[in-house]
């Protein structure tokens, strides 16, 4: 099934929802009494992240390719013409916004795949804070 395909079904079958959330389940806190962690779900990112790698930047670039194929032959056939020279800068813009959407794309499915590191070393970071630490022999305080 192709992307169009996989998003009209996606978009038809989920619920009205809010703002969308990479992470699943409900922010924790107070408000949210019963939640387990903090909501953070590698798998889910993990998987994120092979949508954009197989599915997104291929489908783009493919549109991308598609189009240019589509108009080259128009530009050289209105060559000279006003017309050709316009069509060839829409050709120009549209060839920069899509390298711009892959870079964003490349860029989110990275931000994504580091994700899951980033916790990680924050965790570490957060357990060594709590390393126990021994009292220095030498204190004024000892023996009070």
């Amino acid at each position: 099934m192709g992307f169009e395909q996989d998003w009209r079904q996606a978009s038809a079958t989920a619920p009205e929802q809010g703002p969308m959330r990479l992470n699943s389940g409900p922010p924790p806190g107070p408000l949210f009494p019963g939640t387990r962690d903090f909501g953070s779900a590698p798998a889910e990112k993990k998987a994120a992240a092979n949508t954009i790698e197989n599915d997104l930047e291929p489908s783009t670039k493919k549109a991308g390719d598609h189009a240019d194929e589509a108009s080259n032959g128009t530009v050289k056939a209105l060559d000279g013409w006003s017309t050709g020279a316009g069509l060839k800068k829409v050709q120009e813009t549209w060839d920069r916004q899509v390298t711009g959407l892959m870079g964003r794309l490349a860029s989110e499915k990275t931000a994504l795949r580091g994700t899951s590191n980033m916790f990680l070393r924050n965790d570490i970071t957060t357990g060594d804070g709590f390393s126990i630490v021994k009292p220095s022999p030498d204190s004024k305080l000892n023996g009070i």
